[in-house]
This record gives structure tokens, sequence and C-alpha cells, in this order.
């Protein structure tokens, strides 16, 4: 019963049909071809760009980071505030 049998297709295709007409289902197949065809180059472009940011051959050295330089800070006196 998952499966789509040979009639859920045939009905499934006159709704589209009604849908859109006989007349604009060619220009939505070719459009929906060319997005396709964009995506794939899009995920092509991105893969190489990824081999590219990064070289197996060569392993990445970190540079030694000092400590940041910190002032003690005190706390300020009961006395050294004013009294209202």
């Amino acid at each position: 019963m998952g499966a789509l049998q040979p009639w859920h297709w045939i009905v499934l295709l006159a709704v589209i049909l009604l849908l859109f007409g006989a007349n604009r289902l060619p220009g939505l197949a070719k459009g929906i071809g060319q997005s396709m065809k964009i995506f794939k180059n899009e995920i092509s472009d991105l893969r190489d760009d990824k081999k590219d940011a990064t070289p197996t051959d060569a392993a990445p050295t970190a540079a030694p980071q000092s400590a940041p330089q910190s002032t003690p800070q005190t706390a300020p006196k009961d006395n050294d505030t004013p009294k209202v």
C-alpha cells in the first residue's frame, strides 16, 4: 500500500495537466531542468572550493600565544566612599 500504483501516477498526471495546462508544461519542465543544472554546478563549485581551502599535504601549525596581561584591581575601601 505504501508504493505508488500505476493508476496513482495517472491521477497525478491528470491533476497536474488540469492545474497547469498542456501549453505550460514544457516551459515548467525546462525551468526545472535549468534550475537543477545550476544547482549541480554550484554544489560542484563548493566542493572544489572546499578541496582548495584544506590542503592535505601540509599540516597547519599554530603560533604560540602569550597570555593577556592583566592588572589586578582592588575593591574600594569603605572609608573611601563619601557618606551622605
